[in-house]
């Protein structure tokens, strides 16, 4: 029994370390700008360049984020690929036609930014484990939250952005104020109709929900600049 334990462990231990090894992460440009000849959806899309009037409030590229140090150096706007970007546009739209908006706190997030974050945290629930990279690697995930337009304020979600905490979660409705429930769910109801799907543990942060398989980037935002339209 205790030798089957061991050959159990030991198996899973091999597994992981093929999966981690076997993990494709671009690091080069000419090797993204290959995959986007291959497919046009994978081009990585610059937010402010789609989207002048959206509100960028990028904590990773200042020491204003739970690290407390500059995570994005030279990083002056952010990317989507080309599908999640133009439906972040739809949102956007939907949402000026309302008087409200969107700002953004994250969306592309290189690689080796997920590592330093895992290492600190080390928690899947709101770090995402290295070894598999995450949405925010492959440029489908966006961290955000709803404007309105006359004021610039933000609508009231209950936490602050990565707020590591129960309240933060999207099940959490105990005592939770009836005007901060329903800015919750106008956020994931916009979300949702446009094709992202949300983390449970984070009101702020959807993922656009598709078939295709993009490959995890490590590529800083300096070199992404140059070559993304």
């Amino acid at each position: 029994m205790k030798k089957n334990l061991i050959a159990s462990l030991l198996f899973l231990l091999v597994q992981q370390f093929v999966f981690a090894q076997s993990l494709l992460v671009i690091k080069k440009p000419n090797q993204y700008l290959k995959t986007t000849i291959e497919n046009v959806d994978n081009k990585m899309v610059d937010l402010k360049k789609l989207m002048p009037s959206l509100v960028l409030d990028l904590k990773y590229a200042t020491k204003n984020n739970f690290t407390n140090t500059v995570l994005y150096k030279k990083a002056t706007t952010t990317f989507l690929r080309k599908q999640p970007a133009n439906a972040l546009l739809k949102v956007q739209q939907i949402l000026n036609s309302k008087g409200l908006g969107l700002k953004i706190f994250d969306a592309y997030r290189p690689y080796s930014v997920t590592k330093k974050m895992w290492e600190l945290i080390k928690d899947e629930r709101y770090v995402a484990n290295p070894k598999q990279g995450s949405g925010h690697n492959k440029g489908i995930s966006v961290d955000l939250t709803i404007i309105n337009l006359t004021t610039g304020a933000e609508l009231n979600m209950g936490t602050p952005f990565d707020n590591f905490t129960d309240t933060a979660h999207h099940s959490f409705t105990k005592n939770l104020p009836q005007n901060i429930a329903d800015n919750r769910m106008l956020l994931k109801n916009i979300m949702f109709e446009n094709g992202f799907r949300s983390l449970e543990t984070e009101w702020w942060h959807y993922s656009w929900i598709s078939k295709e398989n993009y490959d995890v980037l490590d590529i800083g935002f300096k070199r992404l600049s140059k070559i993304v339209d």
